[in-house]
């Protein structure tokens, strides 16, 4: 009798039902059933037992290694110590302002500049002033020496003798014949007093916009534009413009009337718009900041053309790299550009002077139509804790922010002798919060504030 038999065979993770055929024979059903699933998977074992031991190898491997890296743990840190002690004098050098080989050659290519400008100087006055100028600047070069060999000497120091030795040497050069010619209160030292706002008047295109400059033709001997005052106001963002407005006289600009108005620059960034808060007519022209760059440049309002030059300096900021701030920063007004009795100057700072103000002096070349820089003087004011600045009779001024209606006065630097001064505290008052720009006028000794829209005028005294 076959009977039919229903066989579940399991194994592993490998399952399935299988119909076979069988026989009763002597009492008890025989059937034959052939699967694979029954099978033992050696080969498979074998495979994850050898993986398994391979494992535990590699573990023991670890764990000698791990043993062996906590026995010489001791001994790797006094190797660390050791080296670490070996690096101080190098970390000192480094931290405390010592010299490093680049920092030396740099040094050593700014001194002999130095040196030669001192030699010229001295072959062309032979005074007292140039032979102490030329013993101080040889004893420099004697600690410079030393340094290559000694780590006695203090690089801040000889670097702050350095630039005390290049401003002095700017002091000796040749200031204009007319410089104490131009007014007497020159001779009077600094300013002693700055009146209140005589001026208060809103900006031509509204208090919306709260940057730029104005002012009277600052020119003592200019003829086109004797009487005339200007406003220049930054249209693009608060920070570029292309275009100055011209009054013909004082009364013209209180009444907002017989005005002219210039474009220099195609676009706000044409190459030759103006950046920055930062701007004077002088004479036939107007000088400003060129646009995203570290050059002045010389808007000739007759010829409708424009000339530049570019700032000296080790990384000459602009493009609000060090503009001037108090608890804000007035965007973008890295380099400011003023006048005074002796004439035109560039205000701004460098990475080679750490931030800190540098003054450069401008001069117009009629007859080769061109701009140059003269003389520049490095300070050990930091720009970016300034407010703003002015030129007077060669004595930079700088102004800090007090609170929101007033700024003060509180520094001095004066290029004829490299002296400064931090003692001042003369007030300034003002109606807005901002002072975009700050620029003083010989023509009739005024100083003029763009104060967040709003234009106002000061009476300098001294």
């Amino acid at each position: 009798m076959l009977l039919l038999l229903l066989l579940l065979l399991s194994f592993s993770d490998d399952s399935r039902a299988q119909l076979v055929s069988g026989r009763r024979t002597n009492g008890s059903c025989v059937c034959e059933v052939r699967s694979n699933t029954l099978l033992f998977p050696v080969v498979k074992y074998e495979a994850v037992l050898e993986q398994v031991e391979s494992c535990e190898g590699s573990l023991n491997n670890l764990q000698e290694q791990v043993k062996l890296s906590i026995q010489r743990l001791p001994q790797i840190q006094a190797v660390v110590e050791n080296v670490t002690a070996q690096l101080k004098p190098f970390q000192y050098l480094h931290y405390k302002g010592l010299h490093t080989v680049l920092s030396l050659r740099i040094l050593g290519e700014e001194l002999t500049q130095l040196e030669a400008d001192v030699i010229f100087l001295h072959s062309q006055l032979n005074n007292v002033q140039t032979q102490k100028l030329s013993k101080e600047v040889s004893k420099l070069r004697e600690d410079v020496e030393k340094m290559k060999t000694s780590n006695t000497i203090n690089m801040k120091t000889v670097k702050e003798k350095l630039r005390y030795l290049k401003n002095t040497a700017e002091s000796c050069k040749s200031i204009p014949k007319d410089f104490r010619g131009q007014g007497s209160y020159c001779l009077k030292g600094l300013i002693k007093n700055i009146s209140d706002p005589i001026i208060t008047k809103v900006g031509p295109l509204g208090k919306t916009y709260i940057s730029g400059s104005w002012g009277k033709q600052a020119h003592v001997d200019s003829q086109g534009q004797k009487s005339s005052y200007w406003v220049q106001t930054l249209l693009s963002g608060n920070i570029w413009g292309n275009t100055l407005r011209v009054y013909q006289s004082y009364e013209d600009f209180m009444t907002s009337v017989n005005y002219k108005d210039y474009t220099f620059a195609s676009s706000y960034t044409d190459s030759k718009a103006i950046e920055g808060p930062s701007a004077v007519l002088y004479g036939e022209a107007l000088y400003y900041h060129c646009y995203r760059s570290a050059d002045i440049c010389r808007f000739d309002l007759n010829a409708n053309d424009v000339k530049r030059v570019t700032l000296p300096g080790t990384g000459v900021g602009f493009n609000n790299k060090f503009p001037y701030c108090y608890y804000d920063c007035r965007l973008n007004s890295d380099v400011d550009v003023e006048a005074d009795e002796t004439g035109l100057w560039a205000i701004y700072a460098t990475s080679g002077n750490h931030g800190n103000l540098v003054m450069s002096r401008l001069l117009w070349d009629s007859e080769a139509k061109m701009l140059n820089v003269s003389q520049t003087w490095e300070t050990r004011l930091f720009k970016k804790a300034v407010s703003n600045a002015f030129m007077v009779c060669g004595v930079l001024y700088a102004t800090r922010f007090v609170d929101e209606y007033h700024e003060e006065v509180f520094y001095a630097f004066d290029t004829a002798t490299g002296k400064e001064d931090n003692t001042l505290a003369l007030p300034l008052g003002k109606v807005a919060k901002g002072v975009a720009s700050l620029s003083y006028n010989p023509t009739n000794r005024q100083i003029y504030m763009y104060n967040d829209g709003y234009l106002l005028a000061y009476q300098a005294h001294f």
